[in-house]
């Protein structure tokens, strides 16, 4: 084996340059452990055609079928030739289009009635499903082709694949490593092994990639699962373990302080989740070890509600809180939120907990409640006099609540005793951010951590929160306070019935005409003419094939901010107060426009996603998305969240241009169906490839997870989970699991720790 461990062989020495350069470039497999972990998506039978009617628009695919016509037709007066061919399988229809020189071999080898597997990038022309210039490999035995050793069995591989690297040349590719499978390191404890009935991870390997049959499929199926969920719970319990370890200060709210005030003066009843989840965090922070505690709700739930009483509860104890957002107009409008539900308790410090700077003789505050606490904002765009008074209330201690963006956390930040953190949104901030704001809890020379609370509006299955947030435990709040209104929401299919789409800038002006508000989302600003580009170019990411001329030609950029506001201040929406909102424009800017907006001074804001999370508007009645195919179902429900917010009713409109056929379409009409984000967080896993959760969308880091399902392997991660927690508690360092070390720390390289670690 040499130097380097046979799984860390680069793939170059093997494969050579070329072929090497397109597995790390479109596929991110650099080494032979890499590919090995590279496994077939599916398998196909001999005889087996794939379901051509399922097909998803605009995905990479490999299918297996039977031609059945095929027919050369001239276009531009006779100059040009191109090969239509007709694949069925019984039930759908696909169309190949070949064009110039590229027709000649198909032509020959795609015959009526043959097999073949045929890979490339589904796309809609004339309103039916195709693939233009597919690879293809012939599947029957009068091929006169060399056969791909892997398809002399009877289950072929299909894997996940490029336009650069087909799924048959992946599986050439595949047998050249397949060797090094026997010196793969075994991360599983034999006794945990053989307890379960799995087989060793060589054998798996070889199992998964060449299976003799289905038989085979399961055992390295369940055995591979297995890795993944328990590698990745031993990792989560470590770190569990390592936070159980962690001085920390009890921090018990008093009687008759801040938060029995602030109760006191609640205008309504907390729901009875809110109170279930407020004693569960209570319970955790009278402990003197760090609380780890991940509240998920359901939009508009009052999340901020029971963060803000966590807050109160610490301030009363003697420390302080911070909460970090994602966004300047987040920590705007948490603030602004806050100082009103507090009233004149956001004023400053009573001396009833002991002013800390020694000054006063226990009269009433000047200006403020007896019991009150200042709230300050903390962001990177405030004045220099704003900025430095700020810090000054948070070292002294004259501020027990801050609020702010990663302004929070440069090293001119100290805090006199802070006891909270709060993350609002946490899947946008990374592990140093959200730690180094954790490491202000030392103070006066001493290690002590701050007690910590992410909040998420994605609602998360309980598979999913075992497998992402292993090292949190979860409260849920599924209950809406009284008074909330329901969201109807319906798709608008613009190209197909444009009437559809001028219906729906007649109900913003109904909703308006009502007294009501009204947000249009678009998914681009509109004022860098590279915009579109740059989005396209993010969007191609690795392993996507580069548009075909004819996909080219049904699309167009995404609809803009700065362009639809236009449109509309000048068309279907003239006479209404039309403004715009978006990130590029200067908080101060912004925040006046949220502002007036909330005042009731605007009719209808135009912005990009900036008012995903937390924007609260309860006079916004209605939202149109345009281009709403361009957003995630879970962006979807956050955005309809912000309207529906009051006592009317909401109403969210989502407009596309996508085929009825298209799986776009399909997505809408799910969100459009339910309002339960549970079941849209379950309904968005299933429809991602690969069931990958911790894929780049959320991390920015290539996901360990390729073969294990967290929506349908729900037994295996809970088990696993038990495994690693007695593994860990028995053993906290691995000391006697050498191998599952090993393996461990190949997990954990630094962009994957980053990830764990809540990134």
């Amino acid at each position: 084996m040499g130097d380097v461990p046979a799984l860390q062989e680069p793939l170059k020495k093997i494969l050579g340059g070329t072929t090497a350069k397109v597995l790390a470039d479109h596929l991110d497999l650099h080494t032979v452990g890499d590919l090995l972990h590279h496994y077939p998506r599916r398998y196909a039978e001999r005889g087996e055609l794939t379901r051509l009617a399922d097909l998803p628009l605009d995905e990479h695919v490999t299918v297996v079928a039977q031609v059945a016509d095929a027919r050369v037709l001239t276009f531009n007066r006779g100059r040009g030739q191109r090969l239509e061919v007709t694949l069925t399988d019984g039930s759908g229809r696909l169309q190949l289009v070949f064009f110039g020189k590229g027709i000649h071999k198909p032509h020959k080898e795609l015959l009526p009635g043959r097999r073949a597997m045929f890979a490339g990038k589904v796309s809609v022309f004339n309103r039916k499903l195709q693939l233009a210039h597919p690879e293809y490999q012939l599947l029957d035995k009068d091929s006169g082709e060399e056969t791909v050793d892997a398809f002399a069995n009877q289950l072929i591989p299909i894997y996940p694949a490029c336009q650069q690297m087909a799924s048959w040349k992946l599986a050439k590719a595949v047998d050249a490593v397949l060797p090094s499978a026997g010196d793969a390191v075994d991360p599983l404890p034999p006794a945990l092994r053989e307890g379960r009935g799995l087989v060793p991870l060589p054998e798996a390997l070889l199992k998964v990639h060449r299976p003799r049959t289905k038989a085979d499929i399961h055992d390295a199926r369940e055995r591979l699962k297995w890795d993944e969920a328990f590698v990745l719970q031993v990792a989560l319990a470590r770190r569990r373990y390592a936070d159980t370890q962690a001085p920390a200060v009890a921090r018990k709210p008093s009687s008759g302080g801040l938060l029995d005030a602030f109760d006191a003066r609640l205008p309504f009843e907390l729901t009875e989740g809110q109170r279930r989840v407020s004693a569960e965090i209570f319970t955790d922070l009278a402990v003197e070890h760090p609380m780890h505690r991940l509240l998920q709700g359901e939009v508009g739930s009052g999340k901020t509600m029971v963060a803000l009483r966590a807050m109160l509860g610490v301030v009363d104890a003697g420390g302080q809180a911070a909460m970090l957002a994602p966004t300047e107009v987040l920590a705007q409008q948490h603030h602004r939120s806050i100082t009103e539900m507090m009233g004149d308790l956001a004023e400053r410090w009573g001396l009833w907990r002991g002013a800390p700077s020694g000054e006063g003789d226990g009269g009433d505050m000047p200006g403020g409640a007896e019991t009150g606490t200042k709230v300050v904002l903390l962001t990177g765009s405030m004045g220099a006099a704003a900025r430095r008074q700020a810090l000054l209330d948070l070292v002294t201690g004259e501020a027990g609540i801050v609020v702010g963006t990663h302004a929070l956390i440069e090293d001119k930040v100290k805090f006199h005793d802070l006891g909270l953190v709060v993350v609002d949104e946490q899947h946008r901030f990374g592990v140093e951010q959200r730690d180094a704001l954790r490491a202000k809890g030392d103070s006066q020379g001493e290690r002590r951590t701050p007690h910590l609370l992410v909040m998420t509006a994605t609602p998360i299955p309980r598979t999913v929160a075992m497998t992402v947030f292993g090292d949190l435990e979860t409260s849920v709040l599924d209950q809406l306070p009284a008074g909330r209104s329901p969201i109807a929401s319906h798709v608008v299919p613009a190209r197909d019935k444009p009437h559809f789409l001028t219906r729906a800038w007649e109900r913003v002006r109904e909703e308006v005409e009502g007294g009501h508000q009204a947000y249009v989302v678009c998914p681009r600003i509109g004022d860098d003419v590279d915009e579109a580009a740059e989005a396209k170019r993010g969007k191609a990411g690795k392993g996507e094939a580069q548009p075909s001329p004819e996909d080219e030609a049904e699309k167009r950029p995404p609809l803009a901010v700065l362009d639809i506001a236009e449109q509309l201040g000048a068309g279907p929406l003239r006479g209404l107060r039309v403004e715009v909102l978006h990130g590029r424009m200067q908080p101060e800017a912004k925040d006046d426009v949220m502002r007036r907006f909330s005042a009731g001074e605007v009719d209808v804001l135009v912005a990009t996603t900036v008012i995903e999370v937390g924007v609260n508007v309860p006079n916004a009645t209605v939202m149109v998305i345009m281009d709403a195919d361009r957003f995630g179902v879970s962006q979807l429900h956050q955005l309809r969240g912000r309207v529906g917010r009051g006592s009317a009713p909401g109403l969210c409109l989502l407009v596309t241009e996508m085929p009825e056929a298209s799986q776009a379409r399909t997505r809408l009409n799910a969100v459009a169906a339910t309002l339960d984000g549970f079941e849209l967080s379950r309904i968005d896993l299933e429809q991602r490839r690969e069931g990958d959760v911790l894929g780049q969308a959320q991390s920015g880091a290539r996901s360990s997870l390729r073969m294990l399902a967290v929506i349908d392997d729900e037994e295996v991660i809970a088990a696993a989970r038990e495994e690693a927690q007695a593994l860990v508690a028995a053993d906290p360092e691995l000391a006697g699991q050498p191998e599952l070390r090993t393996v461990l720390d190949a997990l954990l390289s630094a962009e994957r720790e980053e990830y764990l670690d809540k990134g």
